[in-house]
């Protein structure tokens, strides 16, 4: 049984202008915004069913959250699991953040692959890492493991390359011939992710080097 209700009132918000206060029985029942209410012509309608209300208040949350998550991705760019959360966070109801995400993602606002591609990116120019530690990093971040199979596989990184990059900027001053120094640097850079016989290798290989010159 379909119950009908009134709705005995529409007032301009005191808060914000563009929206509407509805009362339905003389109780408010939701704020609507003023084009999303000549939208629906519900300024034609002196009735309302619960399951009419129901529907307006999941559409405006709807449309609540959307703009709340292109603010945040706009801002900065974030992955889908991270936009869910920080979305979540700010209380909005979990299943209306589901159907927001996909409508952005349908939009071209979140895209996984672009976001791991450019993080991985700026991760090797600024903070470079171990393969294996970007991957966990992307893990972390709710990427997808064939994304991450796709953008770590698609680009050339010399690891041993890396490390040894990474001790010349920060160790080249000192001798890692010096055990202390070494484990520093082996600290420095397992830190990263980096495998211990790797490190082991390029500290051996540039001591060597030095001990030529």
């Amino acid at each position: 049984m379909v119950i009908t209700l009134k709705i005995t009132s529409v007032e301009k918000n005191k808060k914000n202008d563009k929206m509407l206060s509805v009362y339905v029985d003389n109780v408010y029942s939701f704020s609507i915004p003023e084009e999303e209410y000549l939208r629906l012509n519900l300024y034609e309608k002196t009735s309302i069913s619960e399951e009419e209300i129901e529907e307006i208040k999941k559409s405006i949350a709807l449309r609540n959250v959307k703009s709340s998550g292109i603010k945040l991705i706009t801002y900065k760019l974030l992955s889908e699991k991270e936009l869910f959360l920080k979305l979540v966070a700010k209380g909005y109801d979990e299943d209306i953040v589901s159907m927001a995400i996909e409508e952005l993602k349908s939009m071209g606002y979140i895209n996984d692959m672009i976001y791991a591609q450019k993080f991985v990116h700026e991760r090797i120019k600024l903070k470079p890492k171990s393969k294996k530690a970007l991957r966990f990093e992307l893990e972390n971040k709710g990427i997808p493991k064939d994304i991450i199979d796709c953008v770590l596989n698609s680009i050339e990184y010399d690891e041993d390359a890396v490390i040894e990059r990474l001790l010349r900027k920060k160790f080249g001053k000192y001798n890692l011939a010096d055990s202390k120094i070494a484990k520093k640097a082996y600290s420095f850079l397992m830190h990263r992710g980096f495998n211990f016989e790797d490190v082991k290798r390029v500290i051996n290989k540039i001591i060597k080097e030095e001990k030529d010159l």
